[in-house]
């Protein structure tokens, strides 16, 4: 379906990390969401000149119900609906660790972190406009609009899920690949292992002939062997690329993503509203304790996180010791199996290496 020589799929906001899996046999997929139209144009451009028509894919996030217009929403609007006392618990959180929150959020949000319904129709017709295998919607059922034009253009529209009743309403959309994502997952997740959640969503899906791809803690080959068994058709991965070295993230944060064990990650809705996985950290435990506000709706509670964590990991690169105390990043649980931080081609052959091994170890199983 995707033209690809080895069931491995690379979500990565970094598009080096793309082209480099790409390559390496498997697919690589740029994380869009924060990206506008114009910059994404620029990006993909990008891609396209390295990997020559090597396949790659895109994923975004749209809301479920949208009408193709230059339709936007005020932000302003949108940006009024936070109440005060969210912002002052934030710089609150600063200041106990000896960073200035003054004038913190004159800095402005990234927009494009979520999509209105004008902008999610113009990512999209810029996402096509390339020679992309898959594009994917990372929360909901992907607009009727994006289905329609995957099959205009004959590219693969997948969308991720956590539950079955959720997979069954991706297949009822016409989705063509279900991702199902364990609550091991970085990022936005649900709350079924990943263990339980593959099996559970293969025997649904049998019927359907749309094929299921495994997400959630899977760093490994190993891993991705235990999923292929379970009936997956091949893997999502994505904080496994955070700490590879063609990796955007910065330093500060991926050294502490390979200093973590399994343990030292938090499911939460105190950073977007929806449940994300991220690493523990004082300002992680802050928004769970005792008098802490409740998380805002998704997209308000953005509007609170993401402008003070921003000047939290530029000053933790700087040296800051509060800032680094403070500094989180969304990844999995199988940060704990991520010590080494290696090329993107490098990972892709580990993966195919464990892959390979776990399946002759299975195979041997048989015959003893």
């Amino acid at each position: 379906m995707l033209g690809i020589e080895f069931p491995l799929i690379a979500f990565s906001h970094c598009r080096d990390v793309v082209v480099e899996v790409s390559k390496a046999g498997g697919l690589g997929v740029l994380g869009a969401a924060s990206f506008s139209a114009e910059q994404l144009e620029i990006e993909l451009t990008w891609i396209d000149e390295q990997l020559a028509g090597t396949p790659y894919g895109v994923d975004l996030i749209a809301p479920t119900s949208m009408a193709v217009t230059e339709e936007n929403d005020s932000f302003e609007d949108i940006k009024g609906l936070v109440p005060d006392n969210y912002r002052q618990f934030a710089s609150s959180i600063l200041e106990k660790h000896d960073i200035d929150s003054t004038g913190v959020y004159a800095d402005e949000y990234e927009k494009n972190a979520f999509l209105t319904k004008g902008q999610a129709g113009n990512i999209i017709d810029v996402a096509f406009s390339h020679p992309i295998k898959l594009i994917a919607n990372a929360l909901g059922v992907p607009p009727a609009y994006m289905i329609e034009m995957g099959r205009r253009h004959g590219v693969a529209t997948a969308a991720l899920i956590g539950t079955k009743e959720h997979a069954i309403k991706q297949v009822q959309a016409g989705v063509d690949i279900v991702v199902a994502s364990g609550t091991e997952a970085g990022g936005h997740c649900g709350d079924v292992s990943t263990m339980v959640l593959i099996p559970e969503i293969c025997s649904v899906m049998e019927d359907s002939g749309v094929p299921v791809l495994a997400a959630g803690g899977i760093v490994t080959g190993r891993q991705m062997a235990a999923c292929m068994a379970m009936g997956a058709a091949g893997v999502w991965t994505g904080s496994v690329w955070l700490t590879s070295s063609e990796s955007d993230v910065p330093e500060v944060l991926k050294q502490k993503m390979l200093k973590a064990s399994s343990r030292e990650t938090i499911r939460s809705k105190a950073r977007t509203g929806k449940h994300s996985r991220q690493l523990r950290s004082p300002w992680t435990e802050a928004w769970e304790s005792k008098g802490a506000p409740e998380p805002l709706p998704m997209p308000l509670q953005s509007l609170v996180t993401e402008i003070p964590l921003a000047k939290v990991t530029k000053m933790a690169e700087a040296g800051h010791d509060g800032a680094e105390q403070l500094a989180t990043s969304w990844v999995g649980q199988g940060v704990g199996l991520m010590k080494d931080s290696l090329s993107a081609k490098s990972i892709v052959y580990e993966f195919m290496e464990g892959y390979v091994n776990a399946s002759e170890r299975l195979a041997a199983s048989l015959k003893e």
